[in-house]
């Protein structure tokens, strides 16, 4: 499948391994779930769980839950009238290595009806904090004892006036998937409005279909400036440019027209056969206005995924909890977070006292063929050392940055032999002594650093 799969795979994505099958968990409950009813029904011991969200973060709390109590209630509420799947597997999708049900969590059939978990399709629209009781946009309406709050993130609107017309399409989905599927054709003309990190995994499956592909770059002519530094970023941008792909800024943009079209800053019109818009995400929270659930750029919660209300926890993309690097409070939205904070949102739902140490910032992208890296405060912190080593001829580069003798963050680009080690150093807080001016050095020393302060510790 590629190193991208197996770089997924040893973060916790498993969206492109048959091998993910077998990590379902077994069926605790033989008994179908029951059909959707406005009310939830008690279980026998009268714990009630309802989770909103259908994505990694809900499933894996589901899963928690019903193997530690197989008479519990449990409902799942998702709005996509799909199979709960895994968005970082949609690149995949589109660029043919997997079918449409490579995208599942859960590759069995009636997996959550085995575990008679009630997966209802439907949007909350409120939460009644104090009644302990949510509004569903078909009109049913469900009580709880603990809530869980995983609505995950959406697609930004384009910046652009006109994204309305026929043609422009988000990448999110897995409708949105197959809208591209059967629009594009190898030789279509493609625009791909972003160069951030969605942007860029769009790349890889778009030049697999063979289409004339255009990119608008960020607003700083650089491509996923917010997980790579400036060199990285050219480096990435110069790899695609040698592939064939066209890059743009947005300032040359005026509006999306009829057709699809860009008009052009000098009132030019440039058609294509689609436009995907792929400028950022945000959390999905709107809902929760007048709820009392406090929010900030996500759903604030502690180290235990509680928000200030004590029966409702937040986890995956619309948690904003605690950060590794900086120790405040951000919101890391991949699929590893999001199955960390699933686990653990449901231990102490079921009043468990499991503490989460905090999300360590990491990217891996694989951008046609170029897999590059960030870890942890990538840009480096103030007061600390920072060394580098580029080989901008063969698309390598590697970047390592120390706060005192600690390694607090790394980018790599081209190298993928010690990424599992950077992380490793980085979430250990390993004080790396005299190695620190060693790496300084040989930043490829990295791995003899690694081994030989490990066995230090041991």
């Amino acid at each position: 499948m590629g190193i991208l799969c197996k770089i997924a795979s040893m973060f916790g994505f498993g969206s492109c391994d048959k091998s993910d099958e077998k990590a379902a968990v077994k069926p605790a409950v033989k008994a179908k779930a029951k059909a959707a009813k406005k009310t939830s029904v008690a279980s026998a011991n009268g714990k009630k769980y309802v989770l909103i969200g259908a994505g990694p973060a809900s499933v894996r709390a589901a899963e928690t839950l019903r193997k530690a109590d197989a008479n519990c209630s449990i409902t799942m509420i998702g709005e996509e009238v799909e199979s709960p799947y895994s968005r970082m597997a949609l690149p995949y999708y589109l660029s043919g290595m997997i079918k449409e049900q490579g995208t599942h969590l859960r590759k069995s059939d009636g997996h959550f009806d085995g575990l008679n978990i009630n997966h209802v399709h439907a949007k909350v629209e409120k939460i009644d904090a104090k009644k302990n009781k949510l509004a569903l946009n078909n009109g049913d309406s469900y009580d709880y004892d603990q809530l869980l709050i995983a609505t995950g993130s959406r697609p930004a609107n384009s910046p652009f006036p006109g994204s309305e017309n026929k043609g422009v399409v988000n990448c999110w989905t897995i409708a949105d998937g197959r809208e591209i599927l059967d629009t594009i054709k190898p030789g279509s003309k493609v625009a791909l409005l972003g160069a951030g990190f969605i942007a860029c995994i769009i790349v890889e499956a778009m030049l697999k279909r063979k289409v004339d592909l255009t990119v608008m770059l960020g607003r700083t002519g650089q491509m996923v400036s917010r997980m790579m530094d400036e060199t990285a970023g050219e480096m990435i941008k110069s790899w695609c440019e040698a592939k064939g792909v066209k890059t743009i800024l947005p300032s040359s943009i005026k509006s999306i027209e009829a057709g699809p079209a860009l008009k052009r800053d000098d009132g030019s019109l440039t058609e294509f056969d689609l436009i995907i818009v792929a400028t950022g995400v945000y959390s999905n929270i709107e809902f929760l206005d007048d709820s009392g659930i406090k929010t900030d750029q996500g759903i604030l919660v502690d180290a235990s995924l509680r928000t200030n209300i004590k029966n409702i926890y937040a986890a995956g993309d619309v948690a904003q909890g605690v950060d590794f690097s900086t120790g405040g409070q951000s919101v890391h939205a991949i699929q590893p977070t999001a199955v960390d904070h699933g686990r653990i949102a449901a231990v102490n739902m079921m009043g468990g006292a499991s503490h989460y140490k905090g999300s360590l910032g990491m990217n891996v992208l694989d951008t046609a063929g170029l897999v590059s890296t960030s870890f942890g405060s990538w840009g480096g912190v103030e007061g600390g050392d920072t060394t580098t080593l580029v080989d901008e001829e063969n698309y390598k580069y590697v970047r390592l940055n120390f706060k005192d003798d600690l390694l607090v963050g790394a980018i790599t680009v081209g190298r993928t032999d010690f990424i599992g080690v950077m992380r490793g150093l980085i979430q250990s807080e390993v004080p790396l002594g005299e190695w620190k001016e060693k790496l300084i050095e040989d930043p490829t020393l990295i791995m003899n650093a690694y081994l030989a302060k490990s066995l230090d510790v041991a």
